[in-house]
């Protein structure tokens, strides 16, 4: 091989690479940052996560398709050629798989529901993620020519082996996505446990999901045991709560007058309160002959579960000072006891 033949085997490729690498560099500098501002301007996320995932491997895709054509113009054998094709081709398919592994994962966190209120549980993403990059490894392998078939048989023989030993984690994993599958508990979700414990889903995992409780701290709880408690979620099949008050007055109060200032009250909750249905009309409901009062219930209506405390809060409040301005009396717990009793006897004559 003349000096010639050398210098335009090495040039062709670098001034492919170079070339790639500027225009690479360029994509990434201008165009990509161009198109993210006409894609911000979209009701679509998915442009906008495409578009994210590829300003990373933008430049490598540029470098190897650049060194990929000074190879072809440099006049490399065809075996040469494909020889040095098939490492290329194989870290192109592994950088594409990273990136759509990333908008896989991207699209799966982007808030679900109706509203966009209700996080994706990370199980999901880190799922998608790892078999995405599972195909992409065994299509890089098969273009470069190792056969994946006893690779996969002894993933086949050895997963047998790993799952017997790790029946506990599979039980979690599996667990965790039945839980999600079911749509019965999701991320966001505020649910009440049959120990008592009540809190906020931030995560489900594939071995635990976690409880942020209302003190702000959280719950750890494993996905097995979780989908074998009996679980309240106060968020299905809408986030809007009931909210019932008891209520005790004396059998000495008009009840119709109760009943009316009772509403009146309940109506300026609906009305006034900080996450109160607006449209909601308040009910009074009767139910005992207590001891010492008559007792009833006040129906009122929360956007959610945790608003409850402030308009129970200000209902007690307005309640206390409206029955005092009325008249209307909450007894004290009292009971009458009769006594029976008995003359002593007379006594006996000597």
């Amino acid at each position: 091989m003349n000096l010639e033949a050398i210098l335009n085997a090495l040039l062709f490729p670098a001034v492919g690479a170079l070339a790639g690498a500027l225009a690479g560099v360029f994509a990434r500098s201008v165009v990509l940052p161009r198109m993210a501002r006409v894609a911000e301007r979209t009701d679509n996320k998915l442009d906008d996560i495409i578009l994210g995932a590829g300003r990373g491997p933008v430049v490598l895709w540029a470098v190897l398709l650049g060194l990929y054509i000074g190879i072809t113009f440099a006049g490399y054998e065809q075996n040469i050629i494909e020889a040095i094709r098939r490492p290329l081709l194989a870290v192109v398919i592994m950088s594409v798989s990273w990136t759509l592994a990333s908008v896989v994962s991207a699209m799966i966190k982007l808030p679900q529901g109706p509203s966009g209120a209700v996080p994706s549980a990370r199980i999901l993403s880190t799922a998608a993620q790892a078999s995405v990059l599972a195909v992409g490894f065994l299509v890089a392998l098969q273009t470069l020519g190792v056969s994946v078939t006893p690779i996969l048989t002894a993933l086949g023989v050895g997963g047998l082996a790993v799952g017997l030993a790790l029946q506990d984690t599979l039980a979690n994993l599996f667990a965790g996505f039945h839980i999600l599958v079911s749509g019965q508990l999701r991320p966001g979700d505020f649910i009440e446990l049959e120990s008592g414990a009540k809190g906020f889903v931030e995560d489900i995992t594939w071995r635990n999901t976690t409880i942020r409780q209302l003190p702000n701290n959280l719950l750890i709880i494993p996905n097995a045991k979780l989908s074998q408690s009996i679980t309240i979620n106060y968020t299905l099949p809408e986030t809007q709560q009931s909210m019932l008050v008891p209520v005790g007055v004396s059998y000495d109060d008009d009840l119709e007058h109760v009943e009316r200032v009772t509403i009146e009250v309940a109506r300026t909750i609906q009305a006034d309160v900080e996450g109160a249905v607006r449209d909601f009309e308040p009910v009074t409901r009767y139910n005992e002959f207590a001891d010492s009062s008559i007792n009833f219930n006040v129906i009122m209506r929360a956007e959610q579960y945790t608003n409850m405390f402030l308009m129970r809060h200000e209902f007690v409040k307005r309640l206390h000072e409206r029955y005092r301005a009325e008249g209307i009396s909450i007894p004290y717990p009292q009971r009458t006891v009769h006594l029976n009793t008995v003359p002593p006897a007379a006594p006996e004559a000597p």
